[in-house]
């Protein structure tokens, strides 16, 4: 789908638009950086031969690692107020961890836009139901209301 500009009168009328992102891999090269960016090293994150005699079987992601992958997980896909200048993470209202992430698993988050706010001529807060899918896994990794702030020029 893309990322789609529409005038910004018309921002309220997209509400409910859904967007599916790309799979990406949360391998254990990366939860090891996370790991160490963080120093949380617990050792379910990256003792391998620990975390196996654990209920997860092997190493699972940090929640935070899952959660801050929503950038990567959903760049290029969504809508945008014409002459947007910037988009600003303006936190969540809500966020739950629902299963682990596993060492080598597939994630891709599924987002839906479901209010926006329009706060003066040039500024929209959008805010989406994100659920974060684990490949092959019923449970997601995580839900979520994400805040953006759309600034325009």
């Amino acid at each position: 789908m893309g990322i789609r500009v529409v005038p910004k009168e018309q921002m309220a009328d997209q509400v409910g638009d859904k967007t599916v992102g790309e799979w990406i891999t949360i391998d254990q090269d990366r939860i090891n950086t996370f790991a160490d960016c963080t120093e949380d090293h617990q050792f379910i994150h990256i003792d391998e031969e620990k975390a196996a005699q654990t209920p997860f079987g092997g190493t699972i992601a940090h929640g935070f690692l899952t959660l801050s992958m929503l950038v990567k997980m959903t760049e290029g896909e969504g809508i945008v107020p014409e002459n947007i200048v910037m988009g600003i993470n303006y936190g969540f209202d809500k966020v739950r961890f629902l299963a682990p992430v596993r060492a080598g698993k597939r994630v891709r988050a599924h987002r839906e836009l479901v209010s926006v706010d329009q706060k003066d001529d040039n500024r929209f807060l959008l805010k989406h139901a994100v659920t974060v899918e684990i490949e092959g896994e019923e449970t997601p990794a995580l839900v979520a209301e994400w805040l953006g702030m759309m600034v325009c020029g």
